[in-house]
């Protein structure tokens, strides 16, 4: 008569893992794992601040400038477009010399809040045909 072998048997070089062993992989994975989510939070918190704009007085001047559209007096709540929503700024234009040479200053603040100021900036602009020239020797 045959001998028919059960799988409670185990056959011979075949063994199965340990409880030990078992429990070193789980620790292994464990740790891997919360590495690699460790990595993504981090990624995703520099993300967000890395998404955070400052907006400076520069990209106000840049607006001015294209227009050159310049009068003397102060201006209140310039428009930054749909490029910075959120922020507001103001200028002022001084006639600097008669020769057509004026000094802006530009702020700009965020959030609407008119008691902080993020940025100031001061830019002397040119704008012939106002009279005056150079004086005559």
């Amino acid at each position: 008569m045959k001998r028919v072998r059960t799988l409670s048997h185990s056959l011979p070089g075949q063994q199965g893992f340990t409880l030990i062993e078992v429990a070193i992989a789980s620790a292994i994975l464990a740790i891997a794992l919360m590495s690699v989510l460790l990595i993504t939070s981090t990624g995703i918190h520099t993300a967000r601040i890395l998404d955070r704009v400052h907006v400076d007085a520069s990209s106000a001047a840049a607006m001015l400038s294209l227009t050159n559209q310049l009068q003397d007096g102060s201006f209140d709540r310039d428009d930054l477009g749909d490029v910075h929503p959120d922020y507001s700024g103001s200028h002022e234009v001084n006639l600097v010399r008669s020769n057509g040479l004026f000094q802006v200053d530009f702020t700009v603040t965020s959030g609407g809040q008119p008691g902080t100021s993020d940025s100031r900036m001061s830019v002397l602009y040119y704008r012939t045909g106002l009279g005056g020239g150079l004086p005559r020797r």
